[in-house]
């Protein structure tokens, strides 16, 4: 019977690599989710008069409303920019986290990966 070096105990060697890489790959993507919520994105509508800020977890930081465009008459507007700021904040965001996926995992597509 042929003795087996490291690893775990009943597992071929490829099983041995394949499983490092796939703790390497979580602890880049714990290390990525990290870096994520540091990174922030921005998006504008309005001709900037509806400012979002947005990190990499796709949480709301910041929201600025320029004084001019609050119009007592006309909130429906209002609520369309806030509307269309976070929606294009929320995107930026996604792809930024996207992009750092597709680095992560090398274009692999992994369904429900992150």
């Amino acid at each position: 019977m042929a003795k087996q070096r490291g690893g775990f105990p009943g597992m071929p060697g490829n099983m041995n690599n394949m499983l490092k890489q796939v703790q390497k790959m979580q602890r880049d993507m714990e290390k990525m989710q990290a870096e994520l919520e540091e990174k922030q994105v921005e998006a504008s509508v309005g001709g900037g008069t509806v400012k979002v800020v947005a990190n990499g977890k796709k949480e709301i930081l910041s929201i600025a409303i320029d004084p001019e465009v609050v119009d007592p008459e006309d909130v429906e507007m209002l609520q369309d920019l806030v509307l269309s700021a976070v929606n294009e904040a929320l995107r930026l965001a996604d792809e930024m986290a996207g992009s750092k996926m597709s680095q992560l995992t090398g274009g692999m597509n992994i369904p429900g990966l992150f």
